[in-house]
């Protein structure tokens, strides 16, 4: 059997290492215009900030690893074009030579491309897009010699490189055009949250105005947002990702609304070809809907998946709630399911329970303020969650992911158990707060006695 995969990021080598776990014979070749495999492009503002000490330490295998395992990993190439009809891909090396393979099944792994707004001025020097580690490189050394920022763009990793490009000493102003930070993950009540910790630290917010132009010579100066005129010499534009599904278009797969349509398998409606990764949408597991699942986590179960039926073993990709964490200076943000906001564009009437406590037992030192909120349907169903604090906020996110999937309504969650250690938790969780919260506006909306 001969495999091709388009793409090393975390489902193309995910795809290509299982296929490889439960087929000692395949013929496997990854093809990617990368000149590095196997590393988090998440990691890429802790790099800036120091918090890692080198782009080197992000790089988890190079293609000498995988090529012990029987994988060819072919870097600083770019397929051109796929030959579904006849079973070949064409690509050019990076000597320009062009050349052909041929696969009984092919994995569309091809990512997403950062969106560049068509404003005048991102040509400039000292504008800068992150989605690889060259990029990264590149924004490292500039950094080096600039005093005004400018992060056009506040979602994650917006705000990440922001916060980290401050700890270097520069001057840093995030913009974002909607009227908030964090506009996916998180409601405006929880935003201001964030935000406000952002301003205290000395971060300028500028909200509700998009970027209008960027300005200078040869190198950027200054940035117009809206009716503001910022000075810049460093600008990184955070201004989302695109699917890449021009090769799988070209192969004949089926185009959704935003990517390409797989099935449960992640198998494309070409029978023989697959894709994985941020090229593709999913359902979303509360709404039943398309949605996109840009996560590193979403790419390797999506890998895991292809390969098991790649390989004959079986297997299905289950819809996402699209669980998230983010770490900003000391904060962590964190969120499951749908917003308010999203709940409400989907027509899905919400109430919601919050709680305002402590990470752990009140007299324990180092103990710090937790923000909770619990996004429910009418019936009292948790379909959302969104929590702040400085610590354990992974931990509570992932409880909240489990309690969506199945079903938990916010009565049942408030009677389950929890674990108690006055240094790591409260005698009553948070999570359980602001379930008790829930189900008391619950009640009183529905006029129960209970």
């Amino acid at each position: 059997m001969r495999v091709v995969v388009i793409g090393g990021g975390a489902g193309g080598l995910t795809a290509a290492s299982n296929i490889r776990k439960y087929d000692k014979n395949a013929e496997i070749t990854v093809i990617t215009m990368d000149s590095h495999v196997a590393y988090s492009p998440c990691a890429i503002p802790y790099v800036l900030g120091g918090e890692i000490g080198s782009f080197e330490d992000i790089i988890m295998h190079q293609p000498e690893n995988y090529k012990e395992m029987g994988i060819n990993i072919l870097t600083e190439a770019e397929v051109y074009e796929v030959l579904s009809d006849g079973n070949k891909v064409e690509y050019r090396t990076k000597d320009g030579d062009e050349k052909e393979i041929n696969y009984d099944y092919l994995v569309m792994a091809t990512g997403g491309t950062p969106f560049i707004p068509p404003v005048e001025g991102t040509d400039l020097e000292g504008v800068f897009k992150v989605r690889t580690i060259e990029d990264g490189e590149k924004i490292k050394k500039w950094a080096e010699k600039s005093k005004k920022a400018v992060i056009i763009g506040a979602g994650a990793i917006g705000l990440e490189i922001g916060f980290e490009l401050k700890n270097l000493g520069l001057d840093v102003s995030v913009t974002e055009m909607l009227p908030q930070i964090l506009p996916r993950s998180l409601d405006p009540d929880m935003a201001e949250k964030v935000q406000g910790y952002l301003e205290r630290e000395g971060i300028n917010v500028v909200l509700g105005k998009p970027v209008e132009k960027l300005v200078g010579e040869k190198r950027v100066q200054k940035a117009v947002v809206g009716d503001e005129t910022i000075d810049a010499d460093l600008v990184i534009m955070s201004t989302g990702v695109r699917p890449q599904v021009k090769l799988a278009e070209q192969a004949g797969c089926k185009i959704g609304r935003w990517a390409v349509q797989v099935n449960e398998k992640m198998q494309t409606s070409v029978p023989n070809i697959y894709a994985v990764g941020d090229c593709v949408e999913v359902f979303d597991g509360i709404t039943g809907q398309n949605t996109l699942s840009p996560f590193g986590t979403t790419a390797v179960r999506q890998g895991k998946v292809a390969a098991k039926n790649i390989t004959g073993k079986g297997g299905v990709f289950l819809p996402v709630l699209n669980s998230t964490v983010s770490k900003v200076g000391k904060l962590e943000i964190g969120a499951v399911g749908l917003t308010e906001t999203a709940a409400d564009l989907n027509g899905i009437h919400v109430f919601s329970g919050r709680s305002h406590a402590l990470t752990r037992a009140r007299y324990y030192p180092g103990c710090k303020p937790i923000d909770i909120k619990l996004v429910c349907n009418r019936e009292g169903r948790i379909i959302g969650s969104q929590i702040i604090a400085k610590e354990t906020v992974a931990e509570r996110v992932d409880t909240m992911a489990v309690a969506i999937a199945k079903e938990v309504n916010c009565k049942e969650l408030s009677n389950m158990e929890f674990s108690y250690a006055p240094p790591v938790s409260m005698v009553v969780d948070p999570v359980v707060i602001a379930a008790e919260d829930a189900c008391e506006k619950l009640k009183n909306s529905s006029g129960s006695k209970d």
